[in-house]
């Protein structure tokens, strides 16, 4: 049997007890570690599983899933996954070459950051597309999520947009040169995030992220705890301008806050708000929401 495992989003300990039943039984156990990451290091969860754990990286789970999958058809083997195995497209994909070699597949759910958005206070049924914001370069600084937000505005729905992380990744140079020496991790920021919606904004100028009329609300380790987990609300300029160390600790999300804008939605946020006045006035005159 392969199987695919949720670990959730913050520690050892959020593993489902079905999750930890399976992996207690697979002879082989992999560990995903690049779509996400855990707040706690490998160690932490081989002594939590009882088990030693075996890094996949893309490199690995993309282009080399024969190694994880060997033998599956078999003996108990699995591949740990950071939040909902379904919340990259990779994890579908290994599930299909495990079917298409008549392996017996099954996955197991955890919480991921696409149900957990739900902390900041807005409403699950009012987001439309998800989307990605990847690390601009000099050269390089791609705007198609401008697209999908701009549908999302239009409808009214927020957006969630996943903030890139670079695990294991390689300079141009020693790409070039075939040389396997690897960046130190990078994680995307709020701020940084923030700053790469308004240069796109500033060349697209539709208004839908105008930096003064526009909220939003970054998150981070969300599900960590009091002691981890930060969300802080505001507009668009307030957040870019936001001192860096208040988002607290990697992995951030953003959320771009749509005109279907529920007053439950902006009371809740309101705890969040960098300046609740300045939050409640943009709900009401811009978005349109009916506030006491």
């Amino acid at each position: 049997m392969f199987y695919v495992i949720g670990l959730g989003l913050s520690d050892e300990k959020d593993v489902t007890i079905r999750g930890l039943e399976a992996i207690k039984k697979c002879s082989r156990v992999y560990l995903e570690a690049y779509t996400s990451i855990l707040m706690v290091q490998k160690d932490r969860l081989e002594a939590f599983y009882d088990k030693e754990l075996i890094l996949a990286d893309r490199d690995t789970v993309e282009t080399q899933s024969d190694e994880i999958l060997h033998n599956a058809d078999k003996e108990d083997v699995c591949l740990l996954v950071v939040g909902d195995p379904f919340g990259a497209t990779t994890h579908t994909d290994i599930v299909l070459r495990a079917r298409a070699l008549k392996i017996p597949t099954r996955v197991i759910h955890n919480a991921s950051i696409m149900n957990a958005v739900g902390a900041s206070g807005l409403q699950l049924y009012n987001f439309g597309q998800t989307v990605s914001l990847v690390f601009f370069t000099e050269t390089w600084k791609p705007d198609s999520f401008y697209d999908r937000i701009k549908e999302n505005a239009d409808l009214g729905l927020h957006t969630l947009v996943l903030l890139d992380i670079k695990v294991k990744e390689q300079s141009e140079e020693n790409l070039a040169r075939g040389r396997k020496i690897y960046e130190p991790p990078r994680y995307m920021s709020i701020p940084l995030a923030v700053s790469q919606l308004i240069e796109i904004e500033s060349l697209r100028k539709t208004g839908i992220l105008d930096p003064e009329k526009t909220l939003a609300i970054g998150l981070s380790r969300v599900g960590g705890g009091d002691e981890n987990q930060r969300i802080v609300a505001g507009s668009l300029k307030e957040l870019v301008e936001h001192p860096k160390e208040a988002y607290g600790e990697p992995l951030h999300s953003l959320i771009i806050v749509g005109k279907r804008l529920h007053h439950l939605e902006v009371e809740y946020a309101e705890e969040f708000a960098i300046n609740r006045d300045t939050w409640r006035e943009i709900a009401k005159d811009v978005y349109g929401c009916a506030l006491e």
